[in-house]
């Protein structure tokens, strides 16, 4: 279509589409472009596969998935006859019997055509080349008389894209993205996106979806980058957005009014905003009617309360405080204050009786052995044993509330407080999980359902962390101080440093090859947590595949 005008209008669409529910994301699809048509909008622009949802993972390879994926496409194609906006949507799609990862052009009634996904990333959580096929270094498309550059996510990492584009005569570069949230990702982004118009000295638009999907979040964040590089549009982060842009093309070059423009939140607002949406969405896209939690009167357990009480309300949330011969009335009484300053309902069920019980029963197979770790971790167990009945009972899921200062060192309890379907600190370090709860009782999120003002009592942050499975028991007992512990675990996993080279960082040798040794004797134990929300660089789980079996001692082998 020949340019009529020098005038466009282009809708960004972030959107928190739903893997597997095709139905559902066409539907959201259909509604922000009947608002975009309402504002007479000529183009609306949606993140990557959000019509089959972000990641999909094996989906992709069920022939009966595409296919239903193909139908709903040229459904919404054919809708596109009604004088509204044109669309580009992202989805799974075939060609010659190939699957591609495919920006759709939705005009005229029509599939008007198709790019695909040049650079498919495979690292980290990313594993696209096992199920996509690699695209073609293409050239734009014409949209309602301007050439768009269409380019998926990882496509705006490298320059042969975008540098195709512009031989080819892009006006715009255009960024579908699933891109999951990490800490410092938006700055990569930025950076990258940044490069290309560099080098182009083109217009980039940069659309995000959001969302939980199992450990991934998707903070959002879409943005437009004007030809000298400036931020015409930010949009906000860790909710659905619609955003209306305006162009005009002068001297032969597009440029966007400059518009809204939000400013970036703190590494804890955004760390807090994932965790709760982390949450939020899988209990709700996994039809679960609620959660419950075990609440100790520690830290870590209080903070689980509160972002479960801000995900998903406290009528939804029920915290059982189970104690034993070991619990401290103080743990008791800041356990009590916390569900009350929540509004949560909390069930106490005293332990002790069921834990003599199972040691009285083996006694006399125990007999001669003084009592030990075994001891311990049986009230765990049992505490373990109580939550899933209670979730086997009434639906609800088990949240479990271990850190990952404690999942790496495995100072958790397997089958036991590890029990749960899902973990909110998995991926959060004891020593952010104090500034958490300091941040929290002065803050709040946009989308909270939960009370402001100081709701975790300062008791339970000052205090000093026990497990209370023995007399006297404190964390440090076994481990090192948290902060140091934490230093080290972070030069471990998302360093990947050597034993050695920790060392010349000027930590203790015995106390570094000490925290090795836990971490890599603790795969076993990961491998069967519960699934949590990626936050750091390199999380448990997809980011973190090391063998269970292996004898790799941290170092580097010297040859003799």
């Amino acid at each position: 279509m020949d340019k009529i005008n020098n005038s466009l209008s282009i809708a960004i669409a972030q959107t928190n589409p739903t893997v597997g529910d095709i139905h559902k994301n066409a539907n959201l699809i259909r509604s922000f472009r009947n608002k975009a048509k309402v504002k007479n909008t000529d183009i609306i622009i949606f993140s990557e596969l959000n019509l089959s949802g972000y990641p999909p993972e094996d989906l992709v390879l069920r022939e009966s998935f595409l296919d239903t994926v193909e139908n709903f496409a040229n459904d919404l194609a054919m809708e596109t006859n009604d004088g509204g906006p044109a669309m580009v949507i992202g989805a799974p799609w075939r060609l010659d019997g190939e699957c591609y990862n495919a920006a759709l052009v939705l005009d005229n009634g029509k599939i008007e055509t198709v790019r695909f996904k040049f650079h498919l990333p495979n690292y980290g959580v990313f594993d696209e080349k096992r199920v996509f096929q690699e695209g073609q270094l293409s050239g734009p498309v014409s949209i309602r008389g301007v050439r768009l550059a269409l380019m998926i996510c990882e496509d705006m990492w490298f320059s042969d894209v975008s540098e195709t584009a512009l031989e080819s005569g892009a006006d715009i570069l255009v960024v579908l993205n699933g891109s999951p949230y990490e800490i410092d990702k938006s700055n990569s982004r930025l950076s990258h996106a940044v490069a290309r118009v560099s080098e182009t000295s083109k217009p980039l638009i940069y659309i995000n979806q959001i969302g939980g999907q199992d450990e991934l979040v998707f903070d959002g964040g879409s943005f437009v980058l004007n030809p000298d590089r400036s931020i015409a549009i930010q949009s906000s982060w860790w909710e659905e957005k619609l955003v209306f842009t305006n162009w005009i093309n002068s001297s032969d070059k597009w440029l966007c009014k400059k518009s809204i423009i939000n400013k970036d939140l703190s590494k804890l607002e955004n760390i807090y905003n994932a965790m709760v949406l982390g949450l939020k969405d899988y209990v709700s896209k996994n039809k679960f009617p609620g959660v419950v939690i075990g609440l100790s009167g520690g830290i870590d357990s209080a903070l689980t309360a509160a972002v479960a009480v801000d995900a998903l309300g406290a009528e939804n949330v029920l915290c059982v405080m189970m104690p034993s011969p070991y619990t401290s009335n103080e743990s008791i009484e800041d356990a009590q204050l916390l569900a009350k300053n929540f509004n949560i309902r909390i069930e106490s069920i005293d332990i002790s009786e069921s834990f003599s019980r199972v040691k009285d029963s083996l006694s006399s197979i125990f007999k001669g052995k003084a009592a030990d770790l075994t001891e311990e971790n049986m009230q765990s167990r049992i505490r373990g044993l109580i939550l899933m009945s209670l979730s086997n009972k009434f639906g609800s899921m088990v949240v479990t509330t271990g850190n990952k200062s404690e999942v790496s060192v495995g100072y958790a309890t397997l089958y036991g407080d590890m029990c749960g379907g899902y973990s909110v600190l998995k991926d959060i370090y004891k020593t952010t999980v104090n500034e958490l709860c300091l941040w929290r009782n002065k803050n709040n999120i946009l989308c909270s359902l939960g009370p402001v003002g100081e709701v975790i009592p300062q008791r339970i942050i000052n205090k000093p962390p026990t497990a209370e499975l023995r007399p006297n028991q404190k964390d440090e007992d076994s481990l090192p101080p948290y902060p140091l512990l934490d230093e080290i675990l972070k030069g471990f996993i998302e360093n990947e440093m050597s034993i050695s080279s920790l060392i010349k960082e000027g930590y203790n040798g015995d106390v570094v090859r000490e925290i090795w040794r836990l971490l890599r004797g603790s795969e076993y134990k990961r491998r069967q947590s519960a699934p949590g929300v990626k936050i750091s660089n390199i999380a448990f789980g997809r980011d973190h595949r090391y063998p269970i079996t292996q004898s790799f001692n941290g170092d580097i082998k010297k040859k003799k």
